[in-house]
């Protein structure tokens, strides 16, 4: 039976550079040899991890950080990178099943999980331990780039010290203090629906 490695997903020979992360006197943090790549058009710093898919071991449940950024921000499958489903109600998500957490979940949810395909979220199913013990699919008529998630610094001598991870919005003076590792989507305008 062959493997099907989501697109998202992190391989073996994929782990992220070392890198000193120093504070920075415009940005919050920076890194102390910072490069022009490490951050993206909106000055968020992320990790220097290289994109060698295939390439190793699939690490099921870890997220390559370019990959999962690119799908977001195109709206591309997280599983084959191709176009999600998307139909009068909106695009298709799955998600694990969180209805508990608040009365109209997932309405303004902040997802760090890219839209899927039909086929895609059908496998998907079958084969996610995670989506095994309880998963929604969900229709979002309309979902915008919100912020990021990632480990959050604070001051420190004679680094900036992580203080856990954290969704931080662009409009949050805080977002310069974060190494994002997750583009952040908000979703509205939800539909729960059967796959």
């Amino acid at each position: 039976m062959m493997t099907i490695v989501p697109y998202v997903t992190a391989w073996s020979t994929e782990r992220t550079l070392p890198a000193q992360v120093a504070a920075h006197p415009n940005f919050g943090i920076g890194y102390a040899d910072e490069t022009l790549g490490d951050r993206d058009r909106h000055g968020i710093l992320w990790p220097r991890t290289p994109s060698r898919p295939g390439h190793g071991r699939p690490e099921f449940g870890k997220v390559h950080p370019l990959r999962q950024r690119r799908a977001m921000r195109r709206l591309r499958c997280q599983v084959c990178a191709g176009p999600p489903d998307r139909d009068a109600l909106g695009v298709l998500w799955l998600l694990r099943d969180h209805r508990a957490d608040w009365s109209d979940w997932p309405e303004r949810m902040a997802a760090t999980e890219p839209p899927v395909c039909l086929r895609c979220a059908r496998l998907s199913v079958r084969a996610c331990p995670a989506l095994r013990t309880g998963h929604v699919a969900v229709r979002v008529g309309d979902s915008a780039v919100q912020g990021v998630y990632g480990v959050r610094y604070r001051p420190g001598q004679p680094y900036p010290a992580p203080a856990g991870d954290a969704i931080v919005t662009f409009d949050d003076p805080d977002i310069h203090w974060v190494r994002a590792a997750q583009l952040v989507r908000e979703l509205r305008d939800c539909t729960l629906v059967e796959l």
